[in-house]
């Protein structure tokens, strides 16, 4: 029986891929006679004596998915039609579009950090109960990372079943990057809740509760490893632990809050770094994963000083485990899928909260519609300045004499 033709899973996904009913043209030379013919699945040349060359056809690789998506029968995570395999898309867009997002709490065009819009963040952020909020971040935070409602189609394009896999592959490249964008943002948007709090110390005290029992609910309800680094994140930031009178007025008003922070939150959050300690699978939505992201995305950094691997005590063996658990959690994003989906069942999205936890909108919120896509670096570099002036304002450092 003749081979059939098959192309390398190697394909340049930069060219159109071909028709199955493109032809296949070429000229004959008389080394080619000997050469079996081709299947009959495939088009030759007038007297099938040859091998010929294929031509791309006009269906671009997504057309392609599109019409074969009311197929029956086709693999889901392996695209197939008759031995031409296809390669995963390489993306290098971001899936974020500030500069296109339609809001409900800011206009179509905005400045950074407006006043009225800022305003009516920190009331949402107070209305909203803990539960409720860690519910709406998971949900964003699911969404992005690609471990809820993934069509068939996107399986197909990113070559495997979960974003949970693709962030650990080279092609998830683009994925690693939008996981770090929206951990910086989020972060520094509750930095901003805390620090653009102008009112008495009680209320930034209370904000910072508020934003701790967030936290709190994300770990141990949510099981959202991610969130809860994030909101972290934005605890831990200089600009808002050097806060001393706030951070003390919180142990005296909120004492239970401050203990959970110190004694629980905190120890856990090191934990997690240093590859000591994890969230039980059957309670996770969403893994710790940005060790990861920042081993392999490097050249953006989320953190300012020594990341736990970088130490000559602990470094090889933190950063050999926290490889090892990449390999455990790219098996694991239909676990994580159903475990959000079981958290979220029945869950009522509040509009305009969920719009709260959008990268999209926390974007707009801290860079204005014509700064939210500029450089990154110069973004971050720039608002680290704005967080220590804010910071500053509130509490004037002590100057040495």
């Amino acid at each position: 029986m003749a081979p059939s033709l098959s192309l390398s899973n190697h394909w340049d996904t930069s060219q159109p891929l071909p028709s199955p009913t493109s032809p296949l043209h070429g000229q004959c030379s008389p080394n080619n006679r000997s050469q079996p013919q081709l299947n009959q699945d495939f088009p030759s040349d007038a007297d099938g004596s040859c091998y010929t060359e294929l031509v791309p056809g006009p269906q671009s690789y997504v057309e392609r998915l599109q019409t074969e998506e009311g197929s029956v029968g086709i693999d889901p995570l392996r695209v197939e039609d008759r031995n031409v395999y296809f390669s995963p898309v390489v993306e290098t867009v971001s899936s974020f579009k500030p500069s296109r997002y339609q809001s409900l709490l800011m206009p179509n065009e905005n400045k950074p950090l407006e006043v009225g819009i800022l305003r009516r963040v920190k009331e949402l952020l107070a209305e909203v109960d803990p539960k409720t909020a860690a519910k709406h971040i998971t949900k964003a935070d699911c969404m992005v990372a690609r471990i809820l409602e993934v069509t068939p189609e996107v399986q197909r394009m990113m070559g495997v079943s979960s974003g949970m896999e693709l962030l650990t592959l080279p092609h998830g490249h683009q994925l690693r990057l939008d996981l770090l964008e929206r951990f910086q943002t989020m972060a520094t948007m509750l930095a901003v809740d805390v620090l653009g709090c102008t009112g008495t110390t009680e209320e930034r005290a209370s904000l910072l509760h508020k934003i701790i029992q967030i936290a709190a609910e994300l770990k141990s309800t949510m099981g959202n490893m991610f969130g809860f680094t994030a909101v972290m994140r934005a605890l831990e930031l200089p600009q808002v632990s050097r806060l001393e009178q706030t951070w003390t007025t919180l142990r005296q008003r909120h004492t239970e809050g401050a203990i959970l922070y110190e004694k629980t939150l905190r120890p856990f959050m090191k934990s997690l770094n240093d590859g000591r300690e994890s969230c039980p699978l059957s309670n996770t939505t969403f893994p710790h994963v940005l060790p990861l992201l920042s081993l392999l995305e490097k050249s953006m950094a989320v953190c300012e000083g020594t990341e736990p691997w970088e130490t000559v005590e602990v470094g090889v063996d933190v950063v050999m485990y926290h490889l090892g658990a990449a390999r455990t959690i790219a098996q694991l994003g239909g676990i994580y899928r159903s475990n959000a989906e079981s958290k979220l069942q029945g869950f009522q999205e509040q509009t305009e909260v969920l719009e709260l936890f959008q990268t999209d909108f926390q974007m707009r919120l801290l860079w204005g519609s014509r700064g939210a896509e500029e450089n990154q670096a110069l973004r971050y570099s720039k608002f680290d300045q704005v967080l220590t002036a804010l910071s500053n304002k509130l509490e004037p450092p002590v100057r040495s004499r």
